[in-house]
């Protein structure tokens, strides 16, 4: 028998729920969002030569951090650095110590970096050294300008100047590198290589020749020339340039 007042059954069953309406905030865009398109068409428009450093490194944040305002993340990095050059020469985890700057980030900025040296490596592979000098100080610089401790790198070049070989021999200390004459001589040997060319950075930033460097290319060279390999030069690379031991008359 039904209670008075009918049966409640329906009080409980599932009825369609009402669409929520809009708030105001919700139908807003982020304010990111229009400032990301606009630096997108301004870098087609008018190319890279229109942004500004920190612009760019925002655009490079764009895919790494798609739901966040990139442009003070890049100023970050930029007062972290110094500049875009040594963002993306920083090590890894430093770039993850900027605040807001994560995993993804730091990661997809080292790619970028080792992009760009390997542009600058193509521009040389396989070309005469001696007539794309300009090149080869660029390649030099992409790779080892802004590394924290001293590498030693040779380019091994054939009889017609060609690049061989490009290889890291030693990595040292903040201001030493040990350097075995005899074993930069036998790799030579080794490819065939009847030239080489020798580069080490200074990772203090001033790319001036220290009393060791000097001695230690001297000794190379008077190694090698018996064997019939020449050195071209010695190039050391810091932040603030470069310096040529041939075009300082040292070697």
């Amino acid at each position: 028998m039904e209670e008075e007042g009918g049966d409640e059954r329906g009080f409980l069953a599932e009825r369609p729920l009402k669409p929520l309406r809009k708030t105001k905030a919700s139908e807003e865009k982020p304010h990111y969002s229009g400032h990301r398109q606009r630096l997108r068409e301004r870098f087609r428009a008018s190319g890279p030569g229109a942004l500004s450093d920190y612009e760019v490194l925002e655009m490079l944040l764009f895919r790494s951090i798609p739901r966040a305002d990139t442009k003070e993340r890049a100023k970050a990095l930029l007062k972290r650095f110094g500049s875009l050059a040594e963002v993306l020469g920083a090590p890894e985890h430093l770039i993850r110590e900027v605040p807001d700057i994560g995993e993804a980030a730091a990661l997809d900025l080292k790619v970028v970096a080792a992009a760009a040296q390997r542009m600058a490596r193509s521009a040389i592979q396989g070309s005469e050294i001696l007539a794309s000098w300009t090149q080869v100080l660029d390649y030099c610089r992409a790779s080892m300008a802004f590394e924290q401790r001293e590498q030693f790198r040779i380019l091994f070049l054939d009889k017609k100047n060609a690049l061989i070989a490009d290889e890291v021999q030693q990595t040292g200390t903040v201001d030493h590198t040990p350097v075995y004459p005899r074993e930069v001589v036998r790799r030579a040997l080794e490819l065939s290589s009847t030239a080489i060319i020798l580069v080490h950075n200074h990772p203090s930033g001033d790319p001036t020749p220290s009393r060791a460097d000097i001695e230690m290319t001297k000794t190379i060279v008077n190694t090698a020339k018996p064997l019939g390999i020449a050195v071209h030069d010695h190039i050391i690379i810091g932040k603030n340039g470069h310096a040529s031991m041939k075009g300082l008359l040292l070697i």
